[in-house]
């Protein structure tokens, strides 16, 4: 009788039976991001894989970063690769699209009711000749069934010269190194690509699983005028009279045609499609089940929740073969002995939030990140910012390699040597690179701040968020007995301080004499280079709380906590206009000036701890996850940037939020689900329960870590990994946890 009332209860209010009992899986929603400015796909895809294999509506403008729009009703290809949720648009890699008829437009409306996405798996009918298409992923590999009924003249256009990257900024340019066209059961080849990142390998093996009766090459399209290099566009035409649908298996190799061989003969080795949506639909549950919900909490938040962790295991992505055999920093084949080398790294987006909460719901995968990035920095010199496909974009500021690096040392994760580790440190921090072309250290040392006029912009930001990583380099020094280093860099964490303006407090671009860059408007965003801006995505507004490393000494240099909690009370109740001069599209999801869809303003709201009023970080965790996190396709308010949009709201729903995200250390927020349970490698549980947790009851009235009462805002890394449970007792007015510290 207690099971059927608890059946009852769950179908009426939460999480029902049927999606507790198949997996964590079956509360995902793919769709979620992929209207409105999340930037994210609906592709079959498998957990830190390097194929995301499906379907792309557009191409080639910042609205197509990841090739797929869900206001969008015509599907124009499949493609292999897909741009987890970030700002720039690049890959789709391998264009695949079945069509009847003639090749000129092969394009095919489809409606959002014959469309069905799943962890690992995408399935669509197209309109256009009533095709069935469904694909489904493994780590390097995808297979497709392409259904037309009994069609005699079956086609598939192979478009090896397909691809997102945007015409007005980037030159596309897809070189066929190596094509191999005169096998009856199928193609492989080799092509190195140009876009947003410059020089992607791409080595491809694709089978049919029926021999086609004729191959037409196609002229190119001219997507850019002045490109030379093109590769082939094939249109394969098949006898399917019998009635039997068209598989296509295809792997992906950063090294070879050959690896890619390797990969697809070990991962799919039969015709078996639903075999590979089965084994990717296990693993992703294996990986979502180490976080679990309780059953009375609501289904939306229950698959907002879900699906953002979904979003977080997507990037890093192993770029190895099985082998091993990966193309790094410098171009050149290496290999990693236990076949894992992680690349995707958008490390100024996800060493905030994701990476942190790698390490306590994936640590099997940190020791690899770490060793990834010591490799990347033995092939190119210095450890990379922004590493994609092997190679470093460095389109970002800092380098949060750094952060990631330091975290993971404190600790305690083993398999890294860390002598290495902070040797690549210190030859990135301290040493000059022709190549990194945010570096600088020159003017810093010299000057103690970026000044404005000697640099093309972002001068405050790349000061702001460089202090943050020689933080972390002067803590691991030290650790290591590097004294003079850890002197070095603890004087340089200090540089935050150069920027900050006593009398307007605000971080304030300085011209090399010490003066402040006038006139000043507090509004005016920054965006890149190719801007004179003093910031990164953002303005004045945001960037005066980017301290990651001292908030209570921002506070404190701000005038104290009565002027920081007036302060922070300001930026979220200002009005939201941005239209002076020029605007960031990266800014997004604005509440007065506080910016949910963008990262450098993720940690804000947890700073009214520090001037001593969590009830007011209740009340903006509340409104935040509630206003800009739906769970609809336009229900993210910013790109996903590779999981970090999704990691903020899994830590609001938690609790707590690593502000300063390599000290091993979390502020306490309030919870938004009424539990959640964290299976830890080590065998032991980590519960948090919201204790009355309602509509009402948003505040935290105490909380208590394994019964006793937590003392201050902070709850640590080994106090989750050491399993318990921590009770926040919430109630429907403010009431104090303990304090400002």
């Amino acid at each position: 009788m207690k099971k059927l009332l608890l059946a009852i209860a769950m179908i009426g209010c939460g999480i029902s039976v049927a999606e507790t009992t198949a997996g964590q899986g079956a509360l995902v929603n793919p769709f979620i991001g992929t209207g409105g400015d999340g930037h994210c796909f609906p592709a079959a895809a498998y957990p830190f894989g390097i194929v995301a294999a499906g379907p792309d509506t557009g191409w080639g403008s910042w609205e197509y970063c990841s090739g797929y729009r869900y206001e969008d009703h015509a599907i124009t290809m499949f493609s292999q690769t897909h741009n987890p949720g970030g700002g720039c648009p690049d890959y789709g890699d391998i264009g695949l699209m079945p069509f009847i008829g003639d090749a000129a437009d092969v394009s095919s409306p489809f409606d959002h009711r014959d469309e069905l996405a799943q962890p690992g798996f995408y399935s669509v009918k197209l309109q256009k000749g009533g095709i069935q298409a469904d694909v489904a992923a493994t780590e390097r590999c995808a297979i497709y069934r392409f259904a037309f009924g009994k069609e005699k003249s079956a086609r598939l256009l192979v478009d090896l010269d397909y691809g997102m990257s945007n015409p007005t900024w980037a030159k596309k340019t897809v070189k066929p190194l190596k094509i191999v066209r005169d096998r009856p059961d199928g193609l492989a080849g080799h092509l190195l690509r140009s876009g947003f990142v410059k020089g992607r390998n791409i080595g491809f093996d694709i089978r049919f699983s029926k021999t086609p009766v004729a191959c037409e090459e196609l002229p190119a399209v001219i997507r850019e005028k002045g490109v030379k290099d093109r590769s082939p566009r094939l249109a394969y035409t098949f006898d399917l009279s019998d009635g039997a649908p068209l598989l296509v298996k295809i792997g992906l190799s950063t090294v070879s045609e050959e690896g890619a061989a390797r990969n697809l003969a070990q991962e799919i080795p039969e015709w078996d499609l639903e075999g590979v949506r089965t084994a990717a639909r296990r693993k992703w549950d294996e990986v979502l089940s180490r976080v679990r919900l309780d059953p009375s909490t609501d289904r939306d938040t229950a698959v907002l929740f879900m699906t953002s962790l979904y979003r977080m295991f997507h990037t890093p992505v192993n770029i190895a073969d099985v082998d091993g055999a990966y193309r790094g920093g410098d171009g050149a084949v290496a290999r990693m002995p236990n076949g894992r080398y992680y690349s995707e790294l958008s490390l100024w987006d996800t060493f905030r939030g994701a990476h942190p909460f790698y390490t306590i719901a994936a640590p099997e995968y940190v020791p690899d990140f770490v060793n990834s990035l010591i490799a990347h920095r033995h092939a190119a010199g210095y450890l990379p910012v922004l590493p994609k496909w092997g190679r470093d974009s460095q389109c970002m500021i800092a380098t949060h390699a750094v952060a990631v690096i330091v975290d993971a040392y404190f600790k305690g994760f083993t398999g890294v040597d860390w002598n290495q580790a902070y040797e690549a440190i210190r030859e990135t921090l301290r040493n000059s690179h022709k190549d990194r072309r945010k570096e600088g250290w020159d003017l810093l040392d010299k000057y103690g701040y970026y000044p404005c006029d000697q640099l093309k912009g972002e001068g405050v930001s790349r000061t702001l968020e460089c202090s943050y990583d020689d933080w972390c380099a002067a803590r691991m020094a030290e650790a290591l007995g590097h004294t003079e280093d850890a002197a070095f860099f603890r004087k340089r964490a200090e540089n935050w301080r150069n920027v900050l303006d006593p009398e307007t407090r605000f971080m304030r671009g300085r011209l090399a004499d010490g003066s402040w860059r006038t006139p000043f408007d507090p509004y005016h965003c920054g965006h890149e280079t190719s801007w004179a801006g003093d910031f990164t995505e953002g303005n004045a507004w945001q960037w005066r709380w980017h301290v990651l490393q001292d908030p209570a000494g921002l506070i404190a240099a701000l005038g104290g906590k009565d002027v920081a909690l007036a302060k922070l009370d300001e930026l979220f109740t200002l009005p939201s206009d941005l239209n002076r001069e020029q605007t960031s599209r990266d800014v997004t999801g604005l509440e007065g000036q506080y910016v949910q869809g963008n990262e450098p303003s993720h940690h804000i709201p947890y700073l009214y701890q520090y001037a001593g009023r969590p009830d007011r970080v209740a009340e903006r965790i509340r409104q935040l996850s509630r206003k800009f996190y739906r769970n609809a396709p336009d229900g993210l308010c910013g790109n996903e940037d590779h999981g970090e949009m999704s990691a903020w709201y899994v830590f609001a729903c938690l609790g707590f939020y690593p502000v300063n995200p390599s000290s091993g250390e979390f502020v306490l927020g309030a919870p938004q689900v009424p539990g959640v349970s964290l299976a830890l490698s080590n065998g032991k549980t980590f519960r948090i329960v919201a204790a009355g947790l309602s509509e009402k009851n948003r505040y935290v009235k105490a909380v208590r870590l394994n019964g006793k009462p937590l003392s201050g805002f902070i709850l640590r890394y080994r106090d989750i990994m050491a399993g318990g449970e921590l009770v926040f007792d919430m109630v429907d007015r403010p009431a104090d946890v303990g304090g400002g510290s």
